[in-house]
């Protein structure tokens, strides 16, 4: 099987894949997150996207995180758009120790592949969304846009359009994973 047949094959499982975690999120309801007295104007300006996530106070476990994998001068410098878990996602959507097991230097990689599945190269803002496939830095998702919510995978965007200077940033309520390195995570944690 060639390349393009099995990057083919990974997107319609990630649609599939997709398309299965909104049908099962469908029916709950989704309320904006406040994020404090922090406008949206407050948090763009000149700041780029770690320093709006620093700012915002919601996404300290994000920050860690990106701090951890290496990230910071390519979230910082490039244009990106990011679909970022905020502090309760990454609480409430990963099993118990994931977070600390991803943030050991020795999961590195693992760590960097994670927050890539949440970032797609440009500035995609909620309204340049469409139902689909979106391509992400690791991996595509499955993208559902209603009337009333965006669904990314099984994840709700809470707070959209949060604008940096080089990106926009969506925050979600649930950490997005892959099969895949849910199973490695999954698979590494249990041996622990």
């Amino acid at each position: 099987m060639n390349t393009n047949n099995l990057t083919q094959l990974f997107k319609k499982l990630a649609v599939i894949t997709g398309v299965i975690g909104i049908s099962a999120f469908a029916t709950v309801p989704v309320r904006a997150e406040n994020y404090g007295d922090m406008k949206m104007s407050q948090m763009s300006g000149n700041r780029n996207l770690v320093e709006v996530a620093v700012a915002s106070n919601s996404f300290n476990t994000l920050v860690k995180a990106v701090q951890a994998a290496g990230l910071t001068d390519t979230l910082a410098n490039g244009s990106y758009t990011v679909f970022a878990p905020t502090d309760q996602a990454f609480q409430d959507s990963l099993p118990q120790g994931a977070v600390a097991f991803l943030l050991k230097p020795e999961n590195k990689d693992l760590l960097r592949q994670v927050l890539s599945y949440h970032v797609t190269k440009g500035r995609v803002t909620s309204n340049q969304l469409q139902t689909g496939t979106v391509d992400m830095l690791y991996g595509g998702v499955a993208v559902n846009v209603t009337p009333d919510r965006v669904i990314v995978n099984n994840a709700s965007v809470t707070n959209a359009n949060i604008a940096a200077s080089n990106g926009v940033i969506h925050a979600v309520n649930r950490v997005l994973l892959p099969a895949q390195l849910r199973q490695q995570i999954a698979s590494q944690l249990a041996m622990q």
